[in-house]
């Protein structure tokens, strides 16, 4: 009889648990609609930047092989580094499944690679769960920002990407480098490692005839380009991971929740193999003692 009331509580216990997670998994797909189109809005804006900057950097580059007096700090090619300012996001909660590991093992593995190459690496971390991670790890983090990849900002998001580009002008880094786990679609999340400054020219068609035109003066214009473009990544960054969060999270408590139902049925079912057993021990003792008073 104990072991019946014993796996009764289990049962209450876990359908609780059942609720809990179900609960959950409705308010993480809630935000997950609000994240994820507020992601596909700033995605457009900053693909186009993108665009624009992957051009202005190939003519740039171009100009500079044909000699001509084209000079950007933040677009020169440098031959070896010695410092590299790494920025990662990861949640302020957990319950998302490998969400937050996706980003800290990839953030161990360039760590690993650029004291492979004698590169000094300092750390930006945004989020509790890798600030706390790489606390535990004793690794000495440069900056530490909480609750904003949770809530982003954009003036925040300025603040922090501001602080790297400064250090990176006045030649304190050689490279700024940007990783977070980002929206793919519902079910998925995409790894991504981005490499900020310098702004190196990606696979672009030379055959194209190219329509940028610089007005007013090249620098100033440039600058305020550049300023804008560091500053509108470090936020649709924000955006794309808290998006993927969402969609871990969900998925994560749609898990839970599926176990927690399969776990009932075990459950259940072990109980009901426990009541006939304790029925049928019942009435063996009942007929034996009936033979017994006979």
């Amino acid at each position: 009889m104990s072991n019946l009331k014993e796996i009764k509580r289990k049962i209450k216990s876990v359908h609780n648990t059942q609720k809990t997670t179900n609960a959950m998994k409705l308010v993480s797909t809630a935000k997950l609609k609000k994240a994820e189109e507020a992601a596909k809005r700033s995605k457009i804006y900053a693909q186009k930047i993108d665009e624009m900057l992957n051009e202005i950097s190939y003519q740039i580059h171009k100009a500079n092989q044909d000699e001509k007096d084209i000079q950007l700090s933040c677009f020169q090619k440098r031959e070896k580094f010695k410092n590299v300012d790494v920025i990662f996001i990861t949640a302020d909660k957990g319950l998302c499944g490998g969400f937050n590991i996706k980003t800290i093992k990839a953030v161990d593995e360039l760590l690993k690679d650029y004291e492979e190459q004698n590169i000094s690496v300092r750390l930006r971390a945004i989020g509790k769960t890798g600030i706390e991670y790489f606390n535990f790890q004793k690794r000495e983090l440069l900056e530490k920002y909480f609750h904003l990849s949770s809530s982003p900002n954009y003036e925040k998001a300025c603040e922090v990407i501001s602080a790297a580009v400064e250090d990176y002008l006045a030649g304190k880094t050689d490279a700024i480098v940007l990783v977070h786990n980002g929206y793919k679609n519902m079910i998925t999340q995409e790894l991504k490692i981005a490499h900020l400054i310098p702004v190196e020219p990606k696979v672009i068609d030379e055959s194209a005839n190219s329509l940028l035109e610089f007005e007013p003066e090249e620098r100033e214009l440039l600058e305020e380009l550049m300023k804008t473009y560091f500053e509108y990544n470090m936020y649709y960054a924000l955006i794309d991971s808290l998006a993927a969060e969402h969609s871990a999270r969900m998925q994560a408590m749609d898990n839970a929740t599926n176990n927690a139902k399969a776990r009932v049925r075990q459950l259940n079912l072990a109980y009901n193999k426990a009541r006939q057993e304790s029925i049928t021990t019942e009435l063996i003792e009942i007929i034996s003692g009936v033979k017994a008073m006979k």
